[in-house]
């Protein structure tokens, strides 16, 4: 069994409009204690993340205090909105939900965030296979993974989990096949 266990990032700084570099709050950086302590347990054999740094810096006090280092991987960073800061969120999303085909002119639809994720987790499967997982990641991109194996996570499961920072979620494959899938509370 391979366990994958998602860490969506912490709070981040928003008012830092920089996608890639947006770091923690305060809060974010003490709420990632909680990703920490929940995993400790967990025998996890490798860290990887996002190179986005709110996601790299959610999970590296994990891997700092238990050995590991933290390897980006491309293909799970956050979908691109576009080249300009947006003001609407929600309509925007709400757009992107109903049809996963939408984009801005610089951005990236639904869809084609989903197929870069899951491609990124189908080789992390091969490469990890039998192995516990962490991989750093984001709200958008995580639930498209979510969608993809299980339609029924929509707009309304994602507007649900706009506030949750940090959250993990867990998936467990043989082989390639998806065993389940685990909300995980860390504020338990």
């Amino acid at each position: 069994m391979t366990g994958v266990y998602f860490v969506r990032h912490a709070e981040p700084n928003y008012m830092n409009h920089n996608d890639e570099l947006r770091e923690l709050t305060e809060k974010g950086l003490s709420d990632r204690k909680l990703v920490t302590d929940f995993l400790k347990d967990k025998s996890i054999d490798v860290v990887l993340s996002s190179p986005y740094k709110r996601s790299i810096d959610t999970v590296k006090d994990f891997a700092d205090k238990y050995g590991h280092q933290v390897v980006t991987v491309s293909d799970f960073r956050e979908r691109k909105i576009d080249s300009v800061w947006i003001d609407d969120f929600t309509a925007f999303c709400q757009r992107q939900w109903i049809d996963f085909d939408y984009k801005l002119t610089d951005g990236e639809t639904l869809r084609e965030v989903q197929a870069r994720n899951i491609n990124a987790l189908k080789w992390v499967l091969k490469e990890y296979r039998n192995k516990n997982i962490v991989v750093g990641s984001h709200g958008t991109a995580l639930s498209t993974i979510i969608n993809y194996y299980d339609a029924s996570f929509g707009y309304s499961s994602f507007n649900n989990i706009k506030g949750l920072m940090p959250w993990i979620v867990k998936f467990t494959f043989e082989e390639d096949s998806l065993q389940s899938i685990e909300i995980l509370d860390v504020f338990a």
